[in-house]
């Protein structure tokens, strides 16, 4: 008689994460604020001020942005939290940065609603193949996180794991 073929991973007590099951839908914006500037580069208030008055605003309703400048202009502190006072009320979430500092925002955000006491005492793998643009960072929040509480942390899939932490 042939023996049963049991799959063993299905019957353990592991638990996969995917840091794909947490990337929230949403437009991602980069937003180059030296449009508003004379010539690229000199921030002149009063122009700046009314660029960002008359400027239309409702494409970046319910998006993620990130704030930059693609110029070599010396950019003062308030410049880009007086552009974020006409992004926050409409928008998800605004940073200063490049879009991967973007992404780890988002992450970070939504790591904090997340409960790892779900993954108490076990053995937990972090998926590595993603549908979605994850950045690096989220997966060092996710293991952080993961290490607080799992029994043991891995890092690929069930048949193929890299070991990170063992309790």
């Amino acid at each position: 008689m042939a023996e049963e073929i049991v799959n063993r991973i299905a019957q353990s007590k592991l638990k996969t994460v995917d840091p794909g099951d947490y990337y929230p839908s949403g437009k991602r914006i980069q937003l180059d604020i030296s449009q508003w500037l004379y010539e690229g580069v000199i921030l002149r208030e009063k122009d700046f001020r009314t660029a960002l008055k008359e400027h239309d605003w409702s494409s970046y309703e319910d998006t993620f942005v990130a704030l930059s400048c693609t110029t070599d202009a010396i950019i003062p502190g308030w410049a880009f939290m007086l552009v974020a006072t006409y992004l926050g009320p409409i928008c998800r979430k605004v940073v200063v940065g490049d879009m991967e500092l973007l992404e780890t925002e988002i992450y970070r955000d939504v790591l904090q609603g997340v409960n790892f006491e779900d993954y108490r005492d076990l053995p937990v793998i972090v998926k590595g193949c993603a549908d979605k643009p994850i950045p690096q960072n989220a997966y060092i929040m996710l293991v952080s996180e993961l290490q607080k509480v799992a029994k043991s942390v891995m890092y690929g899939e069930a048949c193929s794991s890299v070991p990170l932490f063992k309790r």
